[in-house]
């Protein structure tokens, strides 16, 4: 007798995945050289004099001398790095960025006003969905203008960052940018006219290009309308050669994405996922939640530094933080002194031996 297919079949996943696929991994990041290290130092050292002014230190009037235990979280080592590539290891203009983009996250409302209830009737649909992770950990944040359920306003941008700001909260320890699936196909009983004003458009891509610098991995594109085609058409002399190369159009996901990681309404996918708001939305609140909350955890364990290792916040196997990793270097040192003493220490006694026997 035949076995009942439908007892077999896997039920349909409602929720986010949490990890990625065992050969799913980061690239190590390069090591920086000395003069990418001295940069770097001397951000680091102007960022922590903002609020704790150090004599000598030549501070930006509009630097944010009040800055909050969530802004100093945000500030990593990562971050620091992020915003150096982004200005070409420019010192001035990478500080100069980093303040920006702080006093806009202020402004905007990222740590307090784009809350889960505030966001949630604009993906009540799942025009977004963060969904499994890339050949190299990076978390897939989905996007289905064919599944727009409100009329274009402010809100629609706040809920991109929203979004991005829990992708970037799911990133595997070493991964540091995430995966942009955008599927233009019409959703049913929606209007077939999905794409975004021009207008907004322009706001969504100033806001990643200034404030979420080195971030993107890649953009997969498929099913484009014809005023996309034409955006894109506008815009891509204005983007760098990095970033266009990350730009990947109607090819197929399933190169850059393991086929039981993505969902099978792009490029045939393997992943067997329905939206269901009242199921994805408080499991993708909870798992972002929890996430922080260890990050946090770690990050006052580590001493609350400023630029804290967001491999360490992330939890990487053996991982120490700033202080620690300092710590060890020193014990190390104060080692190898101490192996130096006893050893000049012997020599000495070994010559005094020899005078005496002489």
């Amino acid at each position: 007798m035949a076995a009942d297919a439908t007892a077999t079949k896997p039920a349909m996943l409602k929720v986010p995945l949490e990890h990625p696929t065992e050969a799913s991994r980061p690239k190590p990041a390069p090591e920086l050289t000395e003069e990418q290290q001295h940069k770097y130092d001397w951000l680091l050292n102007q960022v922590k004099s903002w609020h704790t002014p150090d004599a000598g230190v030549n501070i930006p009037k509009n630097a944010p001398s009040d800055l909050t235990e969530d802004e100093k979280f945000w500030l990593t080592r990562e971050c620091l790095l992020r915003y150096l590539r982004a200005t070409k290891w420019n010192q001035a203009h990478s500080e100069k960025r980093l303040i920006d983009t702080l006093l806009w996250r202020r402004e905007f409302g990222v740590y307090d006003k784009l809350t889960s209830e505030h966001i949630s009737p604009e993906n009540e649909t799942g025009k977004q969905v963060i969904l499994g992770f890339d050949n190299e950990g990076r978390p897939c944040q989905y996007l289905n203008p064919g599944r727009q359920n409100t009329a274009a306003s402010h809100r629609q941008v706040e809920h991109l960052v929203f979004m991005l700001e829990r992708t970037i909260e799911l990133m595997p320890p070493g991964q540091e940018t995430l995966a942009l699936l955008i599927n233009f196909k019409s959703g049913s009983g929606r209007s077939g006219n999905t794409s975004p004003p021009i207008s907004q458009a322009k706001e969504v891509l100033h806001i990643l290009q200034t404030h979420y610098p080195e971030r993107l991995g890649k953009a997969l594109i498929i099913n484009m309308p014809f005023l996309v085609v034409g955006f894109f058409k506008i815009i891509k002399p204005l983007l760098d050669p990095v970033t266009k190369e990350k730009l990947k159009f109607n090819e197929d996901m399933k190169t850059y994405v393991p086929a039981e990681q993505l969902w099978t309404e792009f490029s045939d996918g393997a992943l067997d996922f329905e939206y269901d708001h009242a199921e994805y939305w408080p499991a993708l609140i909870k798992m972002c939640d929890e996430r922080r909350d260890e990050q946090k955890k770690r990050w006052a364990q580590g001493g609350s530094v400023i630029g804290e290792s967001e491999v360490y916040l992330r939890g990487a196997e053996g991982a120490k933080g700033v202080q620690g990793a300092i710590g060890e270097a020193s014990d190390l040192v104060q080692e190898k002194l101490a192996i130096s003493d006893s050893d000049a220490e012997d020599k000495a006694n070994t010559t005094a031996e020899v005078v005496a026997a002489a």
